[in-house]
């Protein structure tokens, strides 16, 4: 598989064996709607499959793959219903934003603590990461530790709510990776921020 393979779910059926089967190929979008990409490839010739709402069909080892053709949504979601209910959530991140000079949240950045935990529900989460960071304003390892204080309060949240704490990575960036970027010593309230993914 060649191209966003994290974006896409490739649906086939294999009907055991080569000679004389079929198989079907398609590209399903993630949630935001993107396809990755395949290349099938035999003997006989190759073809790339990038679109979505598009199939190929290999017959056998002995035939040249199918060019794309159209398949409809409610056709796929009908032959691979199984699969599809199988398929993990995608990860889901949010943003939480901090006082100034301080790890306390922000009023509506608190609300999303209870969000946070319900997508660690809906995916049975063993693996979110935490991610601290600053604004430029003041020295740069001071914006170390305080990232770093930032994400650990973060984490004790989600240890309240219910989350087990060996679920939770933490890391702080400082002011080093800045949403926005600004000059030196300039305090910029969407750079106080902690990144959490639910994977």
């Amino acid at each position: 598989m060649k191209g966003n393979r994290c974006f896409a779910l490739l649906l086939m059926i294999f009907l055991a064996g080569c000679a004389g089967k079929e198989n079907l190929i398609v590209l399903t979008p993630d949630a935001n709607g993107t396809v990755g990409a395949i290349q099938f490839k035999n003997e006989k010739g190759e073809v790339v499959l990038d679109e979505r709402g598009k199939a190929i069909v290999a017959k056998d080892c002995q035939s040249p793959p199918s060019a794309t053709m159209p398949i409809d949504e409610a056709v796929t979601q009908s032959i691979f219903r199984e699969a599809l209910s199988a398929k993990p959530l995608a990860p889901q991140s949010f943003i939480l934003y901090f006082e100034f000079d301080s790890n306390n949240l922000t009023a509506e950045s608190n609300k999303l603590i209870e969000k946070i935990h319900q997508a660690a529900r809906d995916r049975d989460s063993h693996d979110i990461s935490v991610i601290g960071h600053t604004d430029r304003a003041g020295d740069h390892n001071y914006n170390l530790a305080l990232s770093m204080q930032r994400a650990s309060t973060i984490r004790g949240l989600l240890v309240e709510v219910g989350i087990k704490s060996e679920f939770i990575q933490i890391s702080s960036h400082g002011e080093g990776n800045p949403l926005i970027p600004t000059a030196d010593n300039v305090a910029e309230a969407r750079n106080r921020r902690v990144e959490v993914v639910v994977r």
